[in-house]
């Protein structure tokens, strides 16, 4: 919930400032009618930023790596004591 009021009230923040902008007349009104536009593609520009800093650093759990090659020789000695085939090893 804390997320929401936290984006909110950015949201409105940025509504505020734009249409004063609109209202002063300090920018020319042509330019300001993009600013929204400007707003949106840096908001995506962020986003792949985010995503792309959080894909280099992704963190590596050596132990969850152990559980997991141990259910991996369980299944494979289950599915042997079924008679299926599950490749070499």
């Amino acid at each position: 919930m804390k997320h929401v009021v936290k984006i909110l009230s950015l949201l409105m923040a940025i509504s505020a400032f734009w249409i004063g902008l609109l209202q002063a007349a300090i920018i020319p009104q042509s330019r300001t009618w993009l600013l929204p536009i400007h707003f949106v593609v840096s908001l995506g520009c962020y986003g792949l930023l985010m995503v792309g800093n959080g894909l280099m650093q992704f963190p590596t759990c050596p132990q969850e790596a152990v559980l997991l090659q141990r259910d991996i020789a369980e299944a494979k000695d289950f599915l042997k004591h079924k008679g299926v085939h599950v490749g070499s090893d």
